[in-house]
């Protein structure tokens, strides 16, 4: 299926059927999305893999124009055209004829239950074999460190295939949070992945969370990815961090600060705790601004 309208629940449904053993990556961006770098990473395999609209969420269901305002482009022929904020699911294969579905959204503003049960309705009816949830938050992490990123997972088999635990954050959520619980709940193999950005740096795009993020689904995975010129872009981009920082002493110490606390404390890549460790610290911010 082809269509680029909202459709029926049943729609949705056959719109993912008769997929080749089909991997699922998903991303929302909103709260969940620091430096945009996990919906670019779902933005990228689309672009990489040249992914077909397969349906898109009736966006007056989910959405409020006044959060989530429409966007008006002319085309080539100079026609002007509006684009409505939804959430829209694409397929498109991997090396060795695999498939792959993409999810990519915006967090919805309504009815996050009625939201939640149609994409993982839809999923469902493609039978994964993996469902992989993706965020990026916050976090006092320098940028000339190797982006920290966590694996979490509720599902058992997965705990013991891939050595990783379940995330032990209690807190505010997002949609991110929301669908891993919901996916899990169904009966889906659903892994959650999460990227720590440098907070003093959170302005997107952050190239090099979003190849750290992708690095990671590779692993996962057990497939080479595409990554085209990410890594290009993410040495562009702590290049001109670094030059930042060059120009404002507080800001070159505080870098050096960030890189002697994770040198000495030589953490793993965020596990649970740290996780939550840090959306604690992020909250704080924001209720500080």
């Amino acid at each position: 299926m082809n269509d680029s309208g909202p459709g029926t629940n049943e729609q949705l449904n056959a719109g993912l059927r008769g997929l080749r053993d089909p991997l699922v990556v998903a991303a929302f961006s909103g709260w969940s999305d620091a430096g945009n770098a996990a919906s670019a990473a779902v933005e990228h395999l689309a672009e990489a893999y040249q992914a077909e609209l397969a349906f898109e969420l009736d966006p007056d269901d989910f959405y409020d124009y006044q959060v989530n305002r429409p966007e008006v482009t002319l085309t080539v022929d100079g026609e002007r055209e509006i684009t409505w904020p939804t959430t829209r699911i694409k397929t498109a294969q991997l090396a060795g004829d695999r498939d792959l579905i993409l999810v990519e959204g915006i967090e919805p503003n309504l009815r996050w239950r009625q939201f939640g049960g149609l994409i993982t309705s839809a999923l469902r009816s493609a039978r994964p074999s993996r469902v992989f949830v993706l965020g990026a938050l916050l976090a006092d992490t320098p940028h000339t460190r190797p982006v920290p990123v966590t694996t979490t997972t509720r599902d058992a088999a997965l705990m013991e295939t891939y050595g990783i635990g379940e995330s032990t954050y209690e807190g505010p959520t997002g949609i991110v949070g929301v669908m891993a619980d919901l996916l899990a709940r169904s009966g889906l193999p659903t892994m959650s992945v999460w990227a720590a950005i440098p907070h003093y740096v959170s302005h997107p795009p952050c190239p090099k969370a979003t190849l750290a993020i992708l690095s990671q689904l590779e692993h996962l995975l057990d497939v080479p990815l595409d990554f085209g010129e990410l890594p290009e872009l993410a040495r562009a981009w702590e290049r001109g961090v670094n030059e930042l920082a060059a120009e404002d002493t507080e800001v070159a110490e505080y870098v050096s600060q960030l890189e002697e606390q994770q040198d000495a404390a030589d953490l793993p890549e965020a596990s649970g705790d740290a996780i939550a460790a840090e959306f604690e610290r992020y909250l704080k911010r924001r209720q500080g601004n």
